[in-house]
């Protein structure tokens, strides 16, 4: 089968390029681990509480990991999704050894290299490809890194974070067809592409190494999506965008909910951490805005608006419908507009009164 990514070479560039994390002894990394578990714990009773939703999973996974764990993990996901996806789109067809060697190599490198950037930036991710149901995955190093350049209070930032993460958790976990339909569409994604598979790949292939090329060269200013973007597949697009802004703002308005009776320096946390979003410096910039970073920061806030809304429209268990199928789920168009999924979903509805 035909190689689109030399996997293994992938994970060790990952590893040599990662930063080291933050100066601490064994002893406060065992606590950290622990209390970071300790705390997912603490986050999955209140989520639960506050949004109606619990998980199917009997022992939710969680894994608390450093930043080459985080690589690692990331590659074994995408090379068991993306290695059957390649050999499909090629009929298997194999390009050359010569070809197929110098190309898989050069995008493992590539691939290495921007894995390596992001496992320096990411606090929490739910990874959905690796396992049925997916892992839960809290980047220790980044975490401990990040309180201290806010000064927050370790417990508090802790806490927080976890809530965040672990509604990610419960949306994939209380929701059984949330990850297949996640999963359905990323192919779908891939099946869009209107000038066959070897031209995609290469099309793929491109943008791999322009964000490889961004993180060497900040002046880097081309549009990874305009690159493997083709028209047949921006329908897909605007179904796995919707539904990843509402994943975001759903787990920021759980945040944003819970925090107040849960962490006591949430207000400084959250100032302070949306002051660390919109900072940064050029090359960080550049970084985000090929990497997407800049459109999940509108998520966030876009997705945190759509969900007030309905909320405040119909209550949580009336914005719990939205987890009932994949024809629940809003429409991009809606994302700006609770009202009209509220219509499509449930029919005219009166405001609800403080009283609801």
């Amino acid at each position: 089968m035909a190689q689109f990514v030399d996997w293994d070479l992938a994970t060790a560039t990952a590893g040599a390029l990662a930063k080291s994390g933050p100066r601490v002894s064994y002893d406060e990394a065992t606590e950290v681990v622990a209390d970071l578990r300790r705390l997912t714990d603490e986050a999955a009773e209140h989520v639960a509480a506050y949004t109606g939703l619990r998980s199917q999973v009997e022992h939710p996974p969680v894994r608390v990991v450093d930043r080459r764990d985080w690589a690692a993990t990331n590659v074994a996901g995408l090379r068991q999704v993306i290695t059957p996806l390649v050999g499909r789109l090629t009929g298997d067809k194999q390009p050359g050894a010569l070809t197929d060697a110098i190309g898989s190599r050069l995008t493992g490198v590539q691939a290495g290299t921007v894995l390596a950037y992001l496992s320096g930036r990411v606090l929490g991710q739910y990874e959905v490809f690796s396992a049925d149901p997916g892992q839960l995955l809290l980047v220790a190093p980044n975490i401990v890194e990040t309180e201290r350049k806010l000064a927050a209070d370790p417990h508090d930032f802790r806490l927080w974070v976890c809530l965040h993460e672990v509604t990610h958790r419960t949306q994939f976990t209380a929701v059984p067809w949330l990850r297949g339909h996640f999963l359905g569409e990323v192919q779908a994604f891939v099946d869009a592409s209107q000038a066959g598979g070897e031209n995609f790949l290469n099309r793929l292939r491109r943008g791999v190494a322009t964000l490889a090329e961004a993180i060497r060269d900040p002046e880097s200013r081309t549009s990874v999506l305009d690159i493997v973007q083709t028209p047949g597949q921006r329908a897909v697009l605007d179904r796995l965008t919707a539904l990843m802004t509402l994943l975001e703002g759903h787990a920021e308005f759980v945040m944003d909910g819970v925090g107040p009776e849960v962490v006591p320096s949430v207000e400084e946390i959250r100032a302070k951490f949306n002051r660390r979003r919109e900072a940064g410096n050029p090359l960080e910039k550049a970084i985000r805005k090929l990497l997407g970073v800049d459109v999940k920061m509108r998520q966030y806030a876009e997705g945190r608006k759509f969900v007030h809304g309905v909320v405040d429209r119909v209550g949580m268990t009336g914005f719990n419908k939205i987890f009932s199928s994949p024809l629940t789920l809003p429409r991009l168009t809606e994302l700006a507009d609770p009202d009209a999924w509220v219509t499509r979903v449930h029919g005219p509805v009166a405001p609800m009164s403080d009283a609801d």
